[in-house]
C-alpha cells in the first residue's frame, strides 16, 4: 500500500524584505476573512488601499532586519524546511511535505507534489498548536477548498490542535534545558494574541468571560484559543518544577487595545517596578522562530524592558528543527 502524506503547514512569510514582496504577504495575508473578520467589501478597502500600502514600509525594515540576523534568509521558512526534512530521515511511515498558508511554497503547490504519490491517507498538521479560526481554521479551509476540486480525494484527517500533548510539552521542556530558571525573578509565556471578538466566536453564547478559562478546560472551553494557551503554561511550568507565582501568561503582537490581555509588552514595562530585573521569556504558540519571536521579544521587548529598568530578558528560541520537536510530530501524528 503507499504511504500516507503528512502536510506539514506554517503561516507564511514573505520572498524577501522588499516593499513588493512584503505588500503581497500581507494583502494575502489581511485579506482572509478569518483573519479580519469584517465584511469583503470593508476589508478589501481596509487592507489594500490604508494598512499594506502604509504597514509594507514599515514591515519591510523590520523583516530586513530579521533577514539580516538569520544569514540572509526567513528563518521561518528555514526552519520548515529543516524540519520536513529531519522528519522524513527519522521515520519511514509517512512521505513528509510543507507549505506556507500565505505566499510559497503554497498549499496548492504541496498538495500537487502529494497527489503524484498517490497516497492512501493525507493528514494536515498546521504548525499552531493552539486552535484558532484564524490561524487553523484558515488552514482547514483552503486545504478543503483545493481538495474539493480534485476528482480523487484521498482519506483524510486534520489535526486541529495539540497544545497539551506529553511530547509537545517535552519538546518546550527540552528547549529549555539551556537556562537555569534560578536565575531569573519572574518566567512570562508571551502568546500571539487575538481579538476578543474572534475568541468570543468559539461559544454558543459569544462570551468568553465566566468560562474559567485561566484555571481549567472543560467541556465549554476546549477550542477557546485563551484556555489551551493557559493549560500549556500550566503543564510546561509543572514539568519544570515552576510554582505558579513565578510565571505569568500574557499576549503580544496586539492591533488594538482589543484583544486579548495582559498585553506582554505593558507587563514587561511595569515588571522593574515591582523589583522583577531579571526575566525568561517563552512564546509557545509560535513553533519556528520568526518575527515575533526574534524581533518582537528578543529585541523589541529587551529593548523596553532594559529602558524600564530591568536587567535581563532572555527568550526561549522556538522549536525549529529540534529532535524533540521531531519526535513530538512523531508521536502527534501518530495518536491522533
Amino acid at each position: 500500500m503507499n504511504k500516507p502524506a503528512l502536510l506539514l503547514i506554517n503561516l507564511g512569510t514573505p520572498d524577501s524584505p522588499s516593499y513588493l514582496d512584503v505588500f503581497k504577504y500581507l494583502r494575502q495575508f489581511l485579506m482572509d476573512g478569518r483573519v479580519i473578520d469584517i465584511p469583503y467589501i470593508f476589508r478589501f478597502f481596509l487592507v489594500t488601499l490604508i494598512i499594506c500600502p502604509i504597514r509594507s514600509f514599515s514591515s519591510g525594515k523590520i523583516y530586513k532586519k530579521l533577514w539580516d540576523l538569520s544569514g540572509g534568509v526567513s528563518p521561518l521558512l528555514k526552519n520548515t524546511e529543516q524540519l520536513t526534512k529531519k522528519l522524513n530521515q527519522k521515520q519511514v511511515k509517512y512521505n513528509v511535505f510543507y507549505a506556507m498558508r500565505y505566499q510559497k511554497p503554497s498549499i496548492q503547490q504541496a498538495l500537487s507534489e502529494i497527489k503524484k504519490t498517490n497516497p492512501s491517507e493525507l493528514i494536515i498538521l498546521p504548525l499552531f498548536p493552539h486552535y484558532a479560526s484564524a490561524t487553523s481554521g484558515s488552514v482547514f479551509e483552503d486545504v478543503s477548498k483545493i481538495l474539493s476540486r480534485d476528482w480523487v480525494i484521498p482519506s483524510f484527517k486534520f489535526i486541529s490542535q495539540y497544545y497539551d500533548h506529553p511530547s509537545f510539552i517535552d519538546a518546550w521542556v527540552d528547549a529549555a534545558k539551556d537556562f537555569n530558571l534560578s536565575d531569573y525573578d519572574k518566567v512570562i509565556f508571551s502568546y500571539h494574541g487575538l481579538p476578543n471578538s474572534q475568541v468570543n466566536k468559539v461559544y454558543f453564547d459569544n462570551q468568553c468571560d465566566g468560562k474559567n478559562c485561566e484555571h481549567e478546560i472543560n467541556n465549554d472551553n476546549y477550542y477557546c484559543y485563551k484556555a489551551t494557551v493557559y493549560e500549556t503554561s500550566k503543564l510546561i511550568a509543572e514539568k519544570l518544577s515552576l510554582p505558579r507565582d513565578q510565571y505569568e501568561v500574557t499576549f503580544q503582537s496586539r492591533l488594538t487595545n482589543n484583544w486579548l490581555e495582559p498585553f506582554s509588552d505593558v507587563v514587561l514595562e511595569n515588571l522593574p517596578a515591582e523589583g522583577i530585573k531579571k526575566v525568561l521569556v517563552f512564546s509557545p504558540a509560535f513553533t519556528s522562530d520568526c518575527l515575533e519571536t526574534v524581533i518582537e521579544i528578543g529585541d523589541e521587548y529587551e529593548e523596553l524592558f532594559i529602558k524600564a529598568g530591568g536587567q535581563t530578558l532572555d527568550y526561549v528560541p522556538s522549536l525549529n528543527f529540534s529532535d524533540a520537536w521531531v519526535q513530538a510530530i512523531i508521536d502527534i501524528t501518530n495518536s491522533k
